[in-house]
This record gives C-alpha cells, sequence and structure tokens, in this order.
C-alpha cells in the first residue's frame, strides 16, 4: 500500500493547497469525486473560517487534508520597509486609496497558528500539511496523538532530512518551476532551479519517508514522469487554477489567458519568494522589494484587493508554475482524470 492509498486515494494526482482565494471546499470535495486527495488550504485564514470549511468537506468525504503555514517569520528591516512603503505610494493613487492605506509599521505576525492548531486537534482530519517551515514539536505530537498523518513541504534534501527528523510522515518536494511560494526554508535565498525529477531522486535518496512531488506538473507525460522518478503522488495547483470548482479570481483567470506572459520568481508582493506571472506591479517593483514576510504581505494586500475589485490583472499577485499554459477552464474532475490519464 502506498501513502495515497492509505488515505484512500485511486488516483496519484494530489490537488495542491492554494491560499488566498483558489482552494475552495468545492474544488477539494470534486478533487476527492475524483478519486484524488485535495487540502483545505488553511493559510490566510482565521480559526473561525477554517473549522467552517473543514465542516463543509468533512461532512461529504475522508479524502482530504488541510495545509498550515508554520510560523517562519522573516523580519523586514525597517529602514528598508518604510523605503518601500514609499516607492508604493503612487500605486495608492493608481488605485484610490488613501496613502494611509498601507501600514506604516511592519505587521508581523504568525498566520493565527495555535488557534488553527487548535481546531486540528479538537476536529482532527486525515492529514496536514505544512509550508514555510517545520512545525514545533509540540504540535507534531499533539496532531499525532489526533490521529492525523503529518506532511512537510520541503525544497531539498537536507529540508527533507530535517523534516524526517522532526517526525514527519512524508514531504512534499517542491521544485522551483512550481508557482506560488516556494516552501524553502531559506527564503532570502531563491530555490536552486533544477528539475523535479532530479529533486524527487535526491530526496528518495536521502530519506525513508513517502514523497509526493510538486512543481510544473501540467501535463500527463509530466505527472507519469515525476511517478517515474520515485514520487508516490504528484501534486497540482496552478493546473487547477481555471477548474470551474476553484476560487480564483478574475484578474488572475485573465493573466492566466494571457499566453503571452512568462513566470518569474518573485518577491514583490510578499517579499517571500513566489513564482508568478510577471505583470506591470512585478516588473516595476520587483527590484526593489526587500525580503520579509509577512511584512511585505500585509504592505501590498490594500493594493491587491483594489486591483482584484477591478479585475485588473496587473496589479495583483498572479500565481502561476512554469506550466500555467496547460490550464483550462473545465471542471475539476475531468482536469484530474486528464492529468493521470498515462499513468
Amino acid at each position: 500500500m502506498s501513502l495515497l492509498s492509505d488515505l484512500g486515494a485511486t488516483s496519484p494526482v494530489v490537488a495542491a493547497p492554494m491560499a488566498g482565494g483558489p482552494s475552495t471546499p468545492d474544488l477539494v470535495l470534486a478533487a476527492a469525486a475524483a478519486g484524488s486527495f485535495g487540502f483545505v488550504a488553511a493559510g490566510y485564514l482565521d480559526a473561525t473560517a477554517l473549522g467552517q470549511q473543514i465542516e463543509t468537506v468533512a461532512a461529504a468525504t475522508d479524502l482530504y487534508g488541510v495545509n498550515l503555514f508554520a510560523p517562519h517569520p522573516v523580519a523586514v528591516d525597517p529602514a528598508a520597509y518604510s523605503t518601500y512603503r514609499d516607492l508604493l505610494g503612487p500605486e495608492t493613487e493608481r488605485r484610490g486609496l488613501d496613502p494611509t492605506a498601507l501600514p506604516e509599521h511592519p505587521v508581523e505576525d504568525d498566520d493565527a497558528w495555535q488557534d488553527k492548531v487548535d481546531v486540528l486537534v479538537a476536529h482532527p482530519v486525515p492529514a496536514v500539511s505544512f509550508t514555510f517551515g517545520l512545525p514545533d514539536a509540540m504540535t507534531v505530537a499533539a496532531l499525532h496523538r489526533a490521529g492525523s498523518l503529518l506532511v512537510q513541504t520541503v525544497t531539498s534534501a537536507d529540508e527533507a532530512r530535517a523534516a524526517a527528523g522532526a517526525g514527519m510522515d512524508a514531504v512534499v518536494v517542491q521544485a522551483s518551476c512550481a508557482g506560488g511560494h516556494s516552501g524553502t526554508f531559506t527564503p532570502a535565498l531563491d530555490p536552486a532551479d533544477r528539475p523535479l525529477t532530479d529533486l524527487v531522486a535526491e530526496v528518495r535518496a536521502a530519506v525513508r519517508l513517502p514523497v509526493l512531488a510538486a512543481g510544473g506538473l501540467g501535463t500527463a507525460e509530466q505527472v507519469s514522469g515525476a511517478l517515474g522518478a520515485g514520487a508516490e503522488g504528484a501534486v497540482v495547483g496552478t493546473a487547477l487554477l481555471l477548474a470551474d470548482e476553484a476560487g480564483t479570481s478574475a484578474a488572475h483567470r485573465a493573466g492566466l489567458a494571457d499566453h503571452a506572459r512568462e513566470t518569474a520568481v518573485m518577491r514583490a508582493f510578499t517579499g517571500r519568494p513566489a513564482r508568478g506571472l510577471r505583470n506591470r506591479f512585478s516588473e516595476q517593483y520587483d527590484g526593489s522589494a526587500p525580503t520579509g514576510y509577512p511584512a511585505l504581505h500585509h504592505l501590498t494586500r490594500p493594493l491587491r484587493r483594489a486591483a482584484a475589485a477591478t479585475g485588473d490583472p496587473d496589479g495583483v499577485n498572479l500565481w502561476a508554475g512554469t506550466g500555467f499554459r496547460g490550464a483550462r477552464s473545465a471542471p475539476a474532475a475531468q482536469i484530474l482524470h486528464a492529468l493521470a490519464g498515462s499513468v
């Protein structure tokens, strides 16, 4: 038996958690109905909203997990933050916002970490995955006692060894071609640009944990290649951004439809390396953005919300992996079945 079959999945294709809107209970349930395993994306939700989403999903399936942003703050230099805030001043005028809409001082929070952990201890779920950093030992013990399988996002063999040492049950190996935030433990550095299959093989040689593969998987052939490299499952996110059940914004959908765009790893929106489609905002500000998460996320959020409200793809973070041109509008089940087609 493999990791995914032990969890009840009949497909090796996993629906990635995509925080900030794209992941919805409907998307998780559609993945489950297709025999895939999906994740409720807890990032940016408060504990009440997380509990509500879990309740919705759990009422219909056991084939799901929850993804948490583990606390791994990267404090921003106050002077660099102030300079960047001043640089973004014209954007407030562009979006019709008062300049005071941008936080004057860095906001350094932990995304309501303990509150969400408490929800998962009180209402256990089949699997909990972690992104950005390793959970503390007390959390690992508490979630294991609750009966959850624990999965860590890693971007290197060293990170996989650390995950094994921390008591994780499996790892998601994420290549730099993946869309959205990198799960790297060293966000001051861009993740190494290495083929996913090479990373999977390297991690497999480093740890005795089940491996799932993520990054740039937009075709059935790419999924098959990741499995052939030793992964037990293939995690797809960008391929589902245009799915009928996804909560992807109109601005984001418009950006994905523009196949003339290219992707790049950027910090302009959140201060942490993340791959997205280049747009006016990233081109104008990425070279000036300091490293600092979540401070920059909170700084640019009012601007991003204002741009999204008008459907402007040049003012929002268009997270997308290198395979974004393969994303299509269709029911999630169709997309997932197609990606598993050659397995």
